[in-house]
């Protein structure tokens, strides 16, 4: 069985139709930061294992970015926020 993601504009789809991009707490440091800030944005991540949240852009569908809440171990799928709703009620806190 195929696995699926519920996609809040687009209902039930195949993961195929999404590309997963990456962590998405990591804040944007701001333009006057010390290299060192941006260093570590653009290049030190975590590498969790279990529960976290991704950003996933629908690439084959409504073409918007989401924030999966997944186990990146078994794959389970707890939720799936459109990403510009998940930053307005601060999710990422």
């Amino acid at each position: 069985m195929a696995s699926l993601i519920t996609c809040p504009h687009c209902g039930v789809r195949p993961k195929e139709e999404f590309s997963i991009r990456g962590a998405a707490d990591p804040v944007r440091p701001s333009p006057a930061a010390r290299d060192e800030a941006w260093q570590a944005y653009a290049y030190v991540r975590d590498n969790p294992r279990g529960r976290y949240q991704e950003y996933w852009h629908h690439a084959g569908g409504c073409r918007r970015w989401l924030v999966v809440d997944r186990d990146n171990v078994t794959h389970e799928v707890f939720a799936v926020t459109d990403a510009t709703e998940w930053r307005k009620i601060g999710s990422h806190a």
